[in-house]
């Protein structure tokens, strides 16, 4: 297609996925709403780690019954 219109945006993904190591300031995710600030995460929509650690993800229902996804970084 003209323009490249039919190639998917890359900047809009996932960038480092569960058990990898970080380093503090580092991008986790960019432009995905669907997943929610955990601890040591700082950012709505692009998310970056507040310290150095392992990248956890986990699954936590809401008080009103819906399943949410959180990024967490142990230290």
């Amino acid at each position: 297609m003209a323009g490249g219109k039919s190639t998917p945006k890359k900047d809009k993904m996932i960038k480092i996925s569960g058990g990898e190591a970080v380093k503090k300031g580092q991008i986790l995710v960019r432009g995905l709403s669907c997943y929610k600030a955990g601890v040591n995460v700082k950012g709505i929509n692009t998310m970056h780690a507040v310290c150095d650690g392992k990248v956890v993800f986990t699954k936590k229902k809401t008080r009103l019954g819906k399943l949410r996804t959180f990024i967490s970084v142990i230290p």
